[in-house]
């Protein structure tokens, strides 16, 4: 109902109780689907996830209009948000019966900036999982979120459109669509690179190539503090005797070397065939620890009916947090488990 020009006032209660409801009959229909949670006053915690949040509000062109979606996402009426190749797409729950569809198209990062980046980080990951934690040095971190030439996009690099009748360039479905995308990232940083068209393993690839590369080099050069004889002589003024020409001393036989029996092709072949067996038992068990671990947080997660957190995990299998971390990233991925919520997983 209108009352003169201006829609009649929604309560915030009103809205969650009609997302809700509408969220419940999309279910039935469509099981996969996953709406965007916030929980407690942030809309973002992990490093990925904020930094996305951060980029959009800092251009002149989002600054004014982005801040109508924090209100939306936060009383739950984004019912859906998927993140896939250059595209985000969402259900947002608005004053109609019916949600609106967003969709969202970010350019791919082009190859200089992508290439430049990569440079950048020569020598300074370690590993994926640290690099996804937002765990790097401060100088990656202002070259990944550099204005216009980082990782993060600009509005240029940003097309959207709404189902909605909403005049406005951006409405508030498409700025909490937005949020959102930060929102989801927090689950899964690994999505920001899927979003922008890259390989998040090409940054550890060559950080580890560069790195090996460089302590080859290194290794071929030789140490300062090796002197050669002439060079010995020199710095210290002294004459450097040819042991060749020391005469043997009267009485002495001189030393022979003894002769290196080489080994016989059976023994060679034997060392090689265990060696080469030890390796693979070092592989067997590497593999069977990881998926031990993997197994039992799956385990874990499957026979919770509420739903369990990464601290509740640790506590029943005393594993490491990034540990299970990537064991559920890899259940979620093969569909073994879902999130009920953000941070709490059940069986898929």
């Amino acid at each position: 109902m209108w009352y003169g020009s201006f829609p009649r006032y929604v309560s915030v209660a009103e809205k969650r109780a009609k997302a809700e409801k509408k969220l419940k009959q999309l279910r039935k229909k469509n099981p996969d689907i996953r709406p965007v949670v916030i929980e407690g006053t942030a809309l973002a915690r992990t490093w990925w996830g904020k930094s996305w949040n951060i980029n959009l509000e800092r251009y002149a062109d989002y600054s004014n209009r982005i801040g109508r979606g924090r209100s939306y996402v936060r009383h739950g009426t984004v019912l859906d948000l998927k993140i896939e190749s250059g595209k985000v797409t969402s259900l947002v729950q608005g004053g109609a019966s019916k949600p609106y569809s967003v969709v969202i198209k970010i350019k791919g990062l082009s190859k200089d900036i992508w290439a430049k980046i990569k440079d950048a980080c020569e020598g300074k990951l370690d590993s994926l999982p640290e690099l996804l934690a937002g765990k790097f040095p401060k100088a990656l971190r202002d070259i990944f979120t550099e204005q216009g030439k980082g990782l993060f996009p600009s509005p240029k690099e940003i097309d959207f459109d709404c189902s909605c009748p909403d005049w406005a360039n951006m409405c508030k479905h498409v700025a909490a669509t937005l949020y959102g995308v930060g929102a989801r990232l927090d689950e899964d940083p690994g999505l920001f690179f899927k979003l922008r068209k890259v390989k998040v393993s090409d940054l550890i690839t060559q950080a580890v190539e560069d790195k090996t590369k460089k302590l080859l080099k290194k290794a071929k050069k030789k140490s300062s503090r090796v002197i050669d004889d002439s060079d010995l002589a020199s710095v210290f003024g002294i004459e450097m005797e040819d042991p060749a020409a020391i005469p043997e001393k009267a009485g002495k036989k001189a030393r022979k070397t003894p002769d290196r029996k080489k080994p016989s092709k059976h023994a060679a072949k034997k060392a090689k065939t265990k060696s080469a067996d030890k390796i693979q038992r070092r592989k067997r068990k590497t593999k069977a620890a990881a998926l031990s671990a993997f197994d039992t947080v799956v385990r874990v997660v499957r026979t919770s009916r509420k739903g369990v957190t990464v601290a509740d995990i640790m506590k029943k299998t005393g594993l490491e947090a990034q540990q299970i971390r990537n064991c559920i990233y890899r259940a979620r991925m093969i569909g073994k488990i879902k999130n009920v919520k953000r941070g709490v997983y059940t069986a898929g």
